[in-house]
């Protein structure tokens, strides 16, 4: 007779081979990061993902590993993000950047409802590169995408997008910023809040000195907290969705029933965070934590290519990339308005 340990087992050996493969992947693009820092290392896993599932689409015995590298490792890795923060940073920066944050982000959520809607942009892929745009890249699209169940055409696609706008940041807004006159804080808030990934925001604040680099580095992990209510908030539309197409109403939210909806992976989130707080996590480790939840991100990204649909992405057409410029374009705007508002300009 076999044991219930047995066909764990099982389950766990049949997720080796394809997570071996994202896993081989994810080191080769993160050598191709390490070289070429402003490419980083998602967009290249999900190449390489990409031209490996075009010229031999997974076995039935990869399947499992990929599907488990695309779901549940990415948000490991959502998880291993909360080590970057404190509350202490939060406190420091927070109060001084939350107004630009969250009318930022507002405007970029609202643009992407009504620009996406008018571009004809599908709902899922107008979320992921609303909410990437908004918030910050590939981590946000990382924590979004298991709670509305996007595929992974739509995953790629929104990386891809946010990717191709935080390299035209990094070349354009050290001139807007000399243009204004802005100082090293109001540029660290300005870059913080209007580029996404973290490698874009530490190549643009570079540029234009050691003190809006670390500003903004700070300013963007901050940002990073906008995630909880987002996902919080996205997940409560899924399940009241799903009820009403069921034809089931939608229950009355309860704190309790509130508390179901938070996706476990944002409480570890918290969790690490709150550790982090307490300073107990050496430097060295926390900046290994940090490597190891981008490494998490880009393996992810690597099984999130090896299973896209390229006929579904071809026929996405070029609207989503329309939409992620005008969304660009929209909070760099709000966030050179409001720094003017608040006397940062």
């Amino acid at each position: 007779m076999s044991t219930p340990a047995e066909p764990t087992a099982a389950r766990l050996a049949g997720l080796v081979p394809g997570l071996a493969l994202a896993l081989v992947i994810a080191a080769v693009a993160t050598l191709i990061g390490s070289m070429l820092p402003l490419v980083g290392s998602a967009l290249p896993a999900i190449a390489i993902g990409l031209a490996v599932a075009l010229v031999r689409r997974p076995s039935d015995r990869l399947r499992p590993g990929i599907r488990f590298a695309g779901s549940r490792v990415l948000q490991f890795a959502v998880v291993l993000l909360g080590t970057q923060l404190s509350l202490a940073q939060i406190v420091d920066v927070g109060l001084e950047s939350l107004p630009i944050m969250l009318v930022t982000l507002a405007a970029c959520l609202v643009a992407a409802w009504l620009v996406g809607r008018a571009l004809g942009v599908v709902g899922d892929l107008r979320t992921l590169i609303g909410v990437g745009t908004g918030i910050c890249g590939a981590s946000a699209i990382a924590a979004v995408a298991p709670v509305i169940g996007a595929a992974s055409a739509d995953i790629a696609y929104a990386v891809s997008t946010i990717f191709l706008f935080n390299m035209l940041a990094v070349a354009v807004f050290p001139l807007i910023g000399h243009a204004l006159g802005l100082d090293q804080e109001a540029f660290a808030l300005f870059a913080g809040t209007a580029v996404n990934d973290t490698s874009s925001v530490v190549a643009t604040a570079a540029a234009y000195g050691a003190v809006a680099l670390q500003g903004a580095v700070v300013v963007k992990l901050v940002r990073t907290l906008m995630i909880i209510p987002i996902t919080v908030g996205l997940a409560v539309h899924v399940r009241r969705r799903a009820a009403a197409e069921a034809g089931a109403g939608h229950p009355p939210l309860t704190v309790r029933r509130a508390i179901g909806l938070v996706p476990w992976f944002l409480v570890g989130f918290l969790v690490m965070a709150a550790i982090a707080s307490l300073g107990v996590i050496p430097d060295a480790a926390e900046a290994a934590l940090g490597h190891a939840a981008t490494f998490l991100i880009t393996t992810a990204m690597a099984a999130i290519g090896l299973s896209t649909d390229v006929r579904a992405l071809r026929a996405t057409g070029p609207k989503p990339l329309v939409l992620g410029g005008i969304l660009s374009a929209v909070v760099a705007v709000t966030s050179l308005v409001v720094l003017a508002a608040t006397g940062w300009i």
